[in-house]
């Protein structure tokens, strides 16, 4: 374990180097990062100028709805910082040969596949975040009807939690990147990866009514994408007060799915690569 951390240390200190030898393009990529999501913040404060809450009797109001934000923000900005770039490249180390090198090493091949390169620009996007989650806490903790209450296990749950977004995340990644093997070329992943996502960046009361049950269950119990903000959104936030008992079952359900997601990556990843034939066979 101790080693495979100090390799995730020299493979984000060689990407830093890299992305520091061309500033220009480094500072220009926060910009447009931090641009977006602005853009992004300022459309919810539109939204919030018409109405109190997402939602009747849901308890995202404004402040509330800010932690659930700022909780997307972080969970995709480690994702597209670690783990997007390399899976990107996937293919290309299919098509290139590289591969072959990456199975030659002495290290577990998924993980040299997975963390080699980190993209440093897409972090500027976790500390926006961070700001935003702070102003809410804030904001939060001057509610009264009904009170937030903030503990150090709440905290730890949502650290914990945000590692579980982030687990299963990259199961998704893996089990996607996964097929360019058998597929020769996946340059659509990215593309699907978004499609996917974009159910998670909202609320899950959203989605229970009418025609978005069967969204609701399927990205909830099948593929869990909707736990993935909601849970540690929900626990930090507290839009329902007293909590609901169904809260808590969630959030047992969203730790079991990231550990299943986890060893059923794992076996696909696996599972692909008994299947790939070297480029030069």
């Amino acid at each position: 374990m101790v080693k495979y951390f100090r390799l995730l240390v020299a493979f984000s200190r060689n990407s830093l180097v890299r992305d520091m030898t061309f500033r220009g393009n480094f500072i220009v990529d926060c910009v447009s990062s931090l641009a977006w999501l602005s853009m992004n913040l300022g459309f919810y404060l539109l939204i919030f100028f018409h109405v109190r809450s997402i939602g009747a009797n849901t308890g995202w109001g404004r402040d509330e709805f800010y932690v659930f934000l700022a909780t997307t923000w972080i969970i995709n900005s480690i994702v597209q910082a670690f783990l997007m770039p390399n899976a990107q490249e996937f293919s290309e180390l299919i098509r290139t040969g590289g591969l072959d090198y990456a199975l030659l090493k002495p290290i577990d091949t998924q993980f040299l596949i997975s963390f080699r390169r980190v993209d440093w620009a897409s972090l500027s996007n976790a500390v926006a975040g961070l700001i935003i989650l702070a102003y809410a806490l804030w904001r939060l903790s001057t509610r009264t009807d009904p009170p937030w209450e903030f503990s150090i296990g709440i905290g730890m749950l949502y650290v914990v939690y945000l590692a579980c977004g982030v687990a299963l995340f990259y199961s998704l990644i893996v089990c996607l990147a996964a097929t360019s093997i058998w597929l020769g070329r996946n340059q659509s992943l990215y593309d699907f990866w978004f499609y996917i996502t974009n159910f998670s960046r909202y609320p899950m009361e959203i989605y229970q009514s009418g025609w978005g049950i069967p969204l609701w269950y399927i990205f909830t119990f099948v593929f869990p994408i909707l736990v993935i903000i909601n849970v540690p959104a929900r626990l930090l936030a507290q839009p329902l007060s007293p909590r609901q008992g169904w809260e808590w079952g969630l959030a047992v359900f969203a730790f079991l799915a990231t550990i299943a997601s986890l060893v059923l990556s794992r076996w696909v990843f696996q599972r692909a690569l008994r299947s790939y034939s070297s480029a030069s066979s």
